[in-house]
């Protein structure tokens, strides 16, 4: 590819970030897009020994660990025009003054959005026969047939599923989960369009309508300060019986000692990714019920599945230096809505 054609480069995250996301293959195509003056990477963009480097930066790959790029970081990168972010939701990173000066935003959200969905339905499924919980104490056929049902009805033939949030990751939870038999998926979302909704394998409903019919409540809006505890004691309360709520999108959507109060008396059960606050203090009250499971955020890419995201931004890299659309831009607007 022509020098001319190669804009100048930066990798922003944490050292960890860094290694666990490129490996030679990664650099070397890097290095065959883009310009890449040392230091290749940085994890803090206030150095001031990164003066010059900084100058001439066109396009920050950036990731998790990354610094929000407020107007004094901006500043001392005059010639920056694209930001290409590799990680979670990009939402911690941008600000007013990113979009005000018309730096173009990218983010690899549609494939960080397989790993979660998948680990939704797996969690949905093993809600369905129960196993999580189950599995906390001793063999419950040792106590009888009754055991196995304390959490519960058992099964996943013709459940109503209840996805809250039809965003990346919800859309995909929907079509995921036409692999069940006879099953039904509502889907909340005031935003949503109905018709990608049914298209989807959904059925759009308030939430208020939802909520009483659903055996699984899987959650998948953003977070923002409209739907902070949007899942409160009221709307658990409305939940049936034994039902399970499944959070992999972020904590605070749940009122957590409203789903502890509900879960300590063994009415619903919870599998949790994401909680509030994260981690959990050690005395939290949903450590040690049989019937939540807790698990430390492995739903998004981790391990083999990094690399798919260090690759998807060199693809975003690509179409940036050759002057092609970008093939998950991000807007102002459009972050807002998103999760």
């Amino acid at each position: 590819m022509p020098d001319v054609h190669r804009p100048e480069a930066l990798v922003v995250m944490s050292r960890e970030a860094f290694r666990n996301q490129f490996g030679e293959e990664q650099l070397s195509r890097l290095r065959t897009l883009a310009r890449v003056p040392e230091p290749l990477f940085v994890e803090d963009l206030d150095d001031p020994a990164l003066g010059e480097r900084l100058a001439g930066v066109e396009v920050l790959l950036t990731g998790w660990g990354a610094p929000q790029l407020t107007a004094g970081r901006l500043d001392r990168m005059p010639r920056l025009r694209a930001m290409l972010h590799s990680a979670g939701s990009v939402r911690p990173h941008v600000t007013e003054e990113l979009w005000r000066r018309g730096v173009r935003v990218a983010a690899v959200a549609e494939v960080n959005a397989a790993p979660v969905a998948e680990f939704t339905l797996a969690a949905i499924v093993l809600a369905g026969k129960k196993a999580p919980f189950l599995a906390a104490g001793r063999d419950p056929r040792r106590d009888g047939d009754a055991a196995l049902t304390r959490f519960g009805g058992l099964g996943n033939f013709g459940v109503t599923i209840g996805v809250v949030g039809f965003s990346r990751i919800g859309r995909r939870v929907v079509a995921l989960a036409q692999q069940l038999s006879a099953v039904t998926v509502l889907v909340a979302d005031p935003f949503a369009d109905p018709d990608e909704v049914r298209a989807a394998g959904g059925r759009p409903v308030p939430l208020e309508e939802l909520l009483p019919r659903v055996d699984v409540l899987s959650l998948h809006a953003p977070e923002l300060p409209s739907t902070r505890h949007m899942i409160s004691a009221r709307e658990l309360s409305a939940l049936p019986d034994h039902a399970t709520v499944i959070n992999t999108a972020r904590g605070s959507l749940i009122d957590t000692e409203a789903l502890v109060r509900e879960c300590a008396a063994g009415r619903l059960n919870a599998i949790l990714d994401v909680t509030d606050p994260e981690p959990l203090p050690e005395d939290s009250g949903l450590y040690g019920l049989p019937n939540v499971m807790v698990t430390p955020h492995l739903a998004g890419s981790l391990g083999n599945e990094l690399h798919r995201l260090t690759e998807a931004a060199l693809d975003e890299l690509e179409r940036f230096a050759a002057g092609r659309p970008l093939h998950e831009e991000i807007t102002a607007e459009s972050l807002r809505l998103s999760a």
